[in-house]
């Protein structure tokens, strides 16, 4: 009853689910109804009878049963069983890995920057993005150097087929060592950076994340000691830098696009943000088309809730399986062209044309999953149903 939110002043995501204890549960369940609005603009009434609601909703017949037929444990597909049959062709290990964007430990308005000016000496002057920061810190203005400086892309950045970052990111982190830059070098390579960071030092030693990760607490005398300088980052590798990347966010509806640079740097994705790191354009565009497909979105759906906060997170490929991309593989190599052609037209906001792409793509997507047409017409039946929103 996600979409009916049925009690007053919570955003929860309401279910209603009857267990017998001592019975085994029998797949695929078929008792699993989707309640959906059929009102316009307004919310049920909390003090309608049962027979208005009725008359104010629509319920679904659909079907349950384990994503992973071999693990009863894991969790459930639902939907139309026409749907559901079909959309098992495309579940599985991905051939792609994913990892989630850089993290900060709840200090962005350290590291988050916005640049005011540059310098002809080829220091530019920042200053720290406060706005909505978890933790309040000190607004500053200064110069540093250019070179940690990489663009930024946050969550709000990301749409479909289009995503370009607003803001930039101090990147401290070493990503081979997988901790920040030895401090020997920052002083000497990086000396203003250096002096900026130092000046939020204590709030960076007290992030939760620093404590647990960068330091270590020796059993016999109690004496705690620091693994990484106090202004290491997290979740920062070398897939981090990569030249191609296929983003999207991990909160709420999965929305893909390609980013590659911005002024000679690799575009950062923050946490809330999901990446896939490569390095031939034609293979992110490709993989690009297949996640943004309808078979894909709705395989998401089917295990997934709408909107919800893991909804994109990087263990969305352990389930869904793509291919390795083939360069001789006709429909690969024609998605990949309809993705970059998607990002074009996302520009201008031609929406009617962009709608002529995204059918071409669910075509081929749907034929290297090995879809027939009446297999891919249910699913985006399917998939409508799902995401239709009542405002």
């Amino acid at each position: 009853m996600v979409r009916l939110n049925p009690f007053e002043g919570t955003s929860n995501r309401t279910s209603v689910i009857i267990l017998q204890k001592g019975r085994k549960t029998k797949y695929p369940m078929r008792s699993y109804l989707y309640w959906k609005k059929t009102i316009k603009k307004k919310s049920i009434p909390l003090d309608a009878t049962l027979d208005d609601v009725l008359k104010m909703t629509q319920r679904k017949q659909f079907i349950a049963e384990p994503v992973d037929k071999n693990d009863i444990t894991s969790p459930w597909i639902t939907g139309r069983p026409k749907a559901l049959k079909a959309i098992r062709k495309i579940l599985g290990q991905s051939d792609y890995t994913a990892h989630a964007g850089v993290y900060t430990g709840g200090a962005n308005a350290v590291y988050w920057v916005e640049i005011v000016d540059k310098k002809p000496d080829g220091l530019v002057i920042i200053s720290n993005i406060t706005e909505g920061a978890k933790r309040e810190v000190e607004r500053v203005q200064t110069a540093i150097e250019s070179d940690l400086l990489y663009p930024l892309l946050r969550g709000r950045d990301v749409k479909k087929w289009k995503a370009e970052p607003t803001a930039y990111i101090i990147m401290a982190q070493d990503p081979v060592k997988r901790r920040g830059i030895d401090e020997s070098d920052m002083k000497t390579k990086y000396p203003k950076t250096y002096i900026y960071l130092k000046r939020f030092e204590k709030t960076l030693r007290e992030r939760a994340a620093f404590k647990r990760y960068f330091t270590r607490k020796d059993k016999k005398s109690g004496r705690i000691t620091e693994t990484g300088p106090f202004y290491s980052m997290f979740d920062v590798g070398n897939y981090a830098f990569a030249p191609y990347k296929v983003v999207w966010t991990r909160v709420a509806n999965i929305e893909a696009a390609v980013v590659s640079e911005k002024d000679g740097k690799s575009i950062i994705p923050q946490e809330t943000i999901t990446l896939v790191a490569l390095n031939n354009e034609q293979e992110a565009h490709y993989l690009c088309a297949m996640i943004n497909s309808s078979p894909f979105q709705y395989a998401c759906l089917s295990y997934s809730q709408a909107g919800g906060k893991s909804m994109g997170s990087p263990h969305v490929l352990e389930n869904i399986r793509i291919p390795k991309f083939d360069s001789r593989n006709p429909p690969h190599v024609e998605l990949a062209e309809l993705s970059e052609k998607a990002h074009l037209i996302a520009n201008v906001d031609d929406k009617d044309t962009l709608q002529n792409l995204e059918e071409e793509i669910d075509t081929v997507s749907a034929q290297i999953w090995g879809l027939t047409d009446d297999e891919l017409k249910e699913i985006k039946t399917s998939l409508e149903e799902l995401t239709v929103k009542i405002l």
